[in-house]
């Protein structure tokens, strides 16, 4: 890593020009963020199991961070709900203490990723794992507030589908319908009111007046709770050196997801302002220092938000002084009404969670992809259903997985053995002229064995022209010289003719061409003998 690529993830004079354009309209536009996100960062506090204050603290420290050195003038970043699918479990094992580790650890690993120039991660990433983890994590979400929503303390466990099931039973025993009430009516109010009036925070309305009936309601209701009117003193007193390496696993898997979404919103911000393009590198070193930062302060890992950001963008933000006086807004509003916020009933905030659940899926790409091809279908249910029912690193792993058997499968349909010509030689014997196109791969290696071998005893030499080759590995090329050794086993003349420069090297490693002239001699004593001149065993 050079010293110009340190530069270039720093932020610039022109980036903190840019906030004084139009600050008017900024401070407008972070005001209504403030409120779409005051709700989102009490329910996924609450959620992950560290608490509504814990959430609060991620969205003013992490969201003003990554606002300042990230690389979107437009992103909004704070606590997400696929980082909290990932923090659940990790409570139920570390603790409290264990997860702002995991943070901190995230974010030396995400600025690691901006030094080294690793931006390019979500060009690895197939889009039906994206889309596939999406339904998972919005299915999750919804599970993780049936506890709350039917008013019932959560169980204990990691599988969002047994606790959710568990807290039905026991709702069912003694059921007290003002909690679903509460959450049916706020998960409505939302839904309807983000159709009919996008710009207005309808989360935050729904919020309010569930708070407001259930002060008048007979029966009391699981409230938010007290809440700090100032933000802790920064501390490393939660971190535990010893337990650092087993902690490293789920740092690495919260580091990856934060790049990757952080990345995707940031690249639907740019979708929805044509004409301008966030810098990764930029924005991977501002979710580094935010998730660096964050847990000193008693905050969770966060991420870019695809929800808060496309309602930073729609409203007019001009600069990246709107996201960052949006988390300052959220820290006055906590400092001066910490009394109220911590009045709101944990239903409401289960119900703006479910809302958002539903919303975070878009049916429209979703069911296009499906449509598309049966792989594309397969690893986006795939991925989803391991979401719901393992994690979402295995689900992500299983979904690249499968997405790579199928490339190769198509690979492998790709790669075709066709006579190009056929004429008499001198005397009778018979030559045969083979065109060889697509990759030379493990996966159907054996498929041009096979062919081969099916060269009848009439022919009398062999034309291979690889000219067609695009890609070959040790497997394939061994596959290629066992082949034409069967041939010349059988006194058939075999000449390989059109190899690229790229791919000769490959080949007279392993024997299959004769070495360039001063290369020496050839690596593999085994080599095949040829009519090019290959020397035999």
């Amino acid at each position: 890593m050079n010293h110009s690529r340190a530069l270039s993830v720093l932020p610039s004079l022109t980036d903190l020009r840019s906030m004084t354009h139009a600050p008017r309209r900024d401070l407008l536009c972070g005001l209504t963020v403030a409120a779409v996100a005051l709700p989102l960062a009490l329910g996924f506090g609450v959620t992950c199991g560290l608490g509504a204050a814990a959430g609060l603290a991620t969205a003013v420290v992490a969201g003003s961070l990554a606002a300042l050195f990230g690389g979107s003038a437009r992103q909004v970043s704070g606590p997400t709900g696929a980082i909290t699918v990932l923090l659940v479990p990790i409570v139920h094992r570390y603790g409290a203490d264990g997860v702002l580790t995991v943070g901190l650890i995230a974010g030396v690993l995400l600025l690691a990723l901006a030094l080294a120039g690793a931006e390019a991660i979500t060009a690895c990433v197939p889009a039906p794992v994206i889309a596939g983890f999406t339904v998972g994590i919005a299915g999750v979400i919804a599970l993780q507030q049936v506890p709350a929503a039917l008013g019932v303390p959560a169980p204990r466990g990691e599988q969002v589908a047994v606790v959710a099931a568990r807290a039905a039973a026991e709702f069912g025993r003694v059921p007290h319908w003002t909690a679903p009430a509460l959450a049916v009516g706020s998960a409505a109010l939302t839904l309807a009111g983000a159709r009919w009036k996008p710009a207005v925070p309808f989360a935050l309305v729904a919020v309010t007046v569930s708070t407001a009936l259930a002060e008048v309601l007979p029966v009391d209701v699981t409230r938010v709770g007290t809440l700090p009117a100032t933000l802790p003193a920064p501390s490393l007193s939660f971190l535990d050196l010893s337990r650092v390496p087993s902690l490293l696993a789920p740092a690495a898997a919260v580091a990856a997801l934060a790049a990757l979404q952080s990345l995707l919103s940031a690249s639907a911000a740019d979708a929805m302002r044509p004409g301008e393009r966030h810098d990764p590198g930029k924005e991977l070193f501002g979710q580094g220092i935010a998730n660096l930062t964050a847990p000193l302060f008693g905050g969770v890992p966060a991420t870019g938000a695809i929800a808060r950001t496309a309602v930073n963008v729609r409203t007019g933000a001009a600069s990246r002084l709107a996201a960052l006086s949006h988390a300052l807004i959220l820290a006055g509003t906590v400092s001066l009404a910490a009394p109220l916020v911590g009045r709101v009933p944990l239903a409401a905030l289960a119900g703006v969670l479910l809302a958002t659940a539903v919303r975070t899926v878009e049916t429209d790409t979703v069911r296009a992809m499906a449509r598309s091809t049966p792989g594309d279908a397969l690893v986006l249910v795939l991925t989803a259903a391991s979401t719901l029912v393992l994690d979402l690193v295995r689900a992500v792993l299983i979904g690249l997985g499968v997405s790579v058997l199928l490339a190769l499968r198509a690979a492998v349909r790709g790669t075709r053995l066709t006579p190009a010509a056929a004429d008499e030689l001198p005397g009778g014997s018979g030559r045969v002229t083979y065109r060889f196109d697509g990759p030379l791969l493990f996966a159907g290696a054996h498929r041009l064995r096979r062919s081969l071998a099916e060269v009848h005893d009439g022919v009398s030499a062999v034309d291979l022209r690889m000219s067609g080759l695009t890609a070959v590995d040790a497997t394939g090329a061994l596959a290629l010289r066992d082949a034409v050794g069967e041939l010349r086993g059988r006194g058939i003349e075999v000449r390989i003719t059109g190899v690229g420069h790229r791919h000769r090297r490959v080949l007279e490693s392993l024997g299959v061409l004769p070495a360039a002239p001063g290369a020496g001699p050839s690596r593999d004593r085994g080599a095949i003998p040829s009519a090019a001149g290959v020397p035999a065993p």
